[in-house]
């Protein structure tokens, strides 16, 4: 059994300050792919770099306090990769990937758009230049989990708000189209829909700080794992942890029946 836990954060250092190491480790994962780390190397103490019985691949970006992902895993990978190859968007620690054999596990924080015009541009070029890197890395035969903060909401029962959310980043048509494109043409599976594909309420995996919103769970479900079909089809069960709160993410659990 393989466990995969995706995680944004928010900033490492502050969900660390809620308890979220120990959480980690009592979890007992297999890989923990966290996003929106928002530090460098060298502002992490050495208990954040080498947890108990966990290695650490992080994908710092340039700017300090900002973006950033990375893998905990007590397993030995056989490569990791940092960045998918795009100069700009690497620069902002949006990717890594390690691998075993023929699967590859991805952490991936994709860009939001909702701060300005300027920021959902810069969405669409990430968008542009993801997609084929996807379907690359599906051709060359690998088994693929990437988990993540996707920052879209695919479909109207991903979010409570849809209707008041229509024209906005994380809703709009482009973006949704780009993951019906993923799942219906390229061939990635949205794991948590395929193991719960009536949940509303219950999915959403991030809350505005505004307002009452968590409180009210008017939430979103933007965080994902993304997997082709072999390992897909061995999803057991899932599960949104909400009991204790590291971000104003929570993070998103799938057990697979597969053997590393």
């Amino acid at each position: 059994m393989l466990r995969i836990i995706s995680a944004n954060l928010n900033g490492i250092r502050s969900a660390v300050k809620k308890g979220f190491l120990p959480w980690v480790v009592q979890q007992k994962p297999d890989f923990v792919c966290m996003q929106e780390l928002k530090a460098q190397k060298d502002d992490l103490e050495d208990a954040i770099l080498h947890p108990d019985g966990l290695n650490a691949y992080f994908h710092h970006a340039e700017k300090k306090g900002y973006s950033g992902c990375g893998i905990y895993t007590p397993h030995q990978p056989d490569e990791v990769l940092y960045g998918y190859g795009n100069a700009k968007f690497d620069a902002e620690g949006r990717y890594v990937e390690v691998r075993f054999k023929r699967l590859s596990i991805l952490s991936v924080y994709m860009p939001s758009g909702s701060s300005s015009p300027e920021r959902q541009e810069a969405k669409y070029r990430y968008l542009d230049s993801f997609l084929p890197h996807l379907i690359e890395l599906k051709k060359s035969g690998r088994e693929i989990v990437l988990c993540g903060d996707v920052n879209i909401a695919h479909h109207e029962m991903d979010l409570k708000n849809w209707k008041g959310n229509l024209k906005n980043s994380g809703f709009l048509p482009e973006e949704r189209a780009w993951l019906t494109k993923l799942f219906d043409q390229v061939g990635y599976v949205d794991v948590y829909r395929q193991l719960e594909p009536e949940a509303t309420d219950a999915c959403y995996t991030w809350w505005s700080n505004r307002g009452q919103a968590y409180a009210k769970n008017v939430g979103w479900r933007i965080d994902y794992h993304l997997a082709t079909q072999g390992i897909a089809a061995s999803a057991q069960k899932t599960s949104v942890y909400k009991a204790e709160r590291f971000s104003d993410h929570a993070p998103l659990t799938v057990d697979y029946d597969w053997q590393l």
